[in-house]
């Protein structure tokens, strides 16, 4: 990092996140905000997230789970079932411009902490909560994420027509509730710009799957004016079936096999109606660039399948970089499949600090995720997460103004 990435002022410089969520939504959304310059305030209970000790890889240390959602974060520790602790969390209410918490329906509010009592606290503050469902029959249902993934429209589109529904591996249901979350955050903020009061913002798993899913709700309408051309799929009924790795958009793709047939040694290729003519040469079957059969778009829709094994019968005999490496000569879209060993060494996700190496103080350090968030005046470092209750002392003695004696006692005492 440059002297300048240091120092420089960041977008959120000034607005101080009370962090009262765990596991993987929440924690998502607040290192988003942490990342962008907002001073988030972990609030665990004394025995901490529980994602400290889950999947742990080294013994007594926290576990990659917690660290990699937790980075850019100070952590203070607090029994909220206790008095003193609930006259604490209406002191940090008061001076925080966020709250955020992820807990089961109304745990905060049986707290004591309602949103008018919020309000009361400090009308000014923007208070966001995540939960697996709106309001309706599924309201109390237990959230996790494939189970909004299975709820969102997700996992019946994703997977092969002949087999089971699956579960895609990218977090759409926790991490990308997350995303959701920040962007209603940011523009409560804006919003309290001009009206000079917080608001309450609510987030549902389910609700931010189907958003990422809206395509498939695009084919189910679709579908009432017969059969979707552009999946390979030979048979329709009623609903939007799956569809292999079909792109699901207006120009075909599919994931093409590579030398030497290893599990991730595919490229992905899209066939634009320009590169038709360049992948017939590429393949060695030229006479289909004319052939009325092959020649248009329309041709080649009702035989996908045929189309992309002509393909494959090529890429399967090179690499898969070499494969790229020729389709890409002649601009033709395409990707090649990479496994998480091959992300996490690509040299150019390190120089965008897209993969970033990050000290920590127990388990010497650990590779995570940079932030995807890109502001020229807000530059990202990004630093470790914090231990359990590693802030006590800071944010209670130096902020809050307790005294030391009393922070021991609260100890003692089970309060933080």
């Amino acid at each position: 990092m440059t002297e300048k990435a240091t120092t420089a002022t960041k977008a959120l410089d000034g607005i101080r996140v009370l962090d009262m969520t765990h596991v993987q939504s929440g924690p998502s959304a607040t290192q988003l905000l942490a990342w962008l310059g907002a001073d988030v305030v972990k609030l665990e209970a004394p025995t901490g997230d529980i994602t400290r000790k889950q999947l742990r890889d080294l013994p007594d240390v926290d576990s990659l789970y917690f660290t990699m959602l937790n980075c850019n974060k100070r952590s203070i520790t607090l029994n909220t079932k206790t008095e003193r602790g609930k006259e604490i969390l209406t002191e940090l209410i008061r001076r925080s411009d966020v709250m955020v918490e992820n807990f089961g329906p109304g745990a905060v509010d049986r707290m004591g902490f309602t949103w008018d009592r919020i309000q009361e606290i400090n009308p000014r503050i923007v208070y966001a909560s995540i939960k697996g469902f709106g309001e309706g029959p599924y309201t109390n249902f237990k959230a996790y994420e494939v189970v909004a993934q299975a709820m969102g429209g997700s996992m019946s589109t994703t997977g092969f027509e002949d087999g089971p529904p699956l579960a895609t591996g990218a977090q759409i249901g926790d991490s990308g509730t997350g995303i959701h979350a920040v962007a209603a955050i940011l523009a409560a903020l804006y919003q309290r710009v001009s009206t000079g009061r917080g608001q309450r913002v609510n987030v549902a798993m389910q609700h931010a799957v189907l958003n990422l899913c809206r395509v498939k709700l695009r084919d189910q309408q679709r579908l009432a004016h017969g059969p979707l051309a552009e999946y390979p799929n030979e048979d329709f009924g009623d609903e939007v079936p799956r569809s292999g790795n079909a792109s699901g958009g207006g120009q075909p793709g599919w994931a093409v096999k590579c030398a030497p047939g290893g599990p991730n040694d595919y490229v992905y290729v899209i066939v634009q109606p320009v590169g038709w003519k360049p992948i017939t040469e590429l393949i060695g079957r030229p006479e289909l660039a004319d052939d009325p059969e092959w020649a248009t778009p329309e041709s080649r829709l009702p035989k996908l399948n045929k189309m992309f094994q002509l393909i494959e019968e090529w890429s399967s005999t090179l690499p898969k970089w070499e494969v790229l490496e020729k389709l890409n000569a002649h601009n033709i879209p395409c990707g090649p499949i990479l496994s998480t060993k091959e992300i996490i060494e690509d040299a150019s996700l390190a120089a965008n600090e897209m993969v970033v190496e990050v000290s920590h103080p127990e388990r010497g350090s650990f590779t995570t995720v940079g932030s995807p968030l890109k502001l020229s005046d807000s530059p990202v470092e990004v630093v470790s997460s914090p231990l359990l209750g590693e802030h006590n002392e800071e944010v209670y003695v130096g902020e809050l103004g307790l005294g030391d004696e009393e922070l021991r006692l609260l100890k003692s005492n089970g309060v933080i």
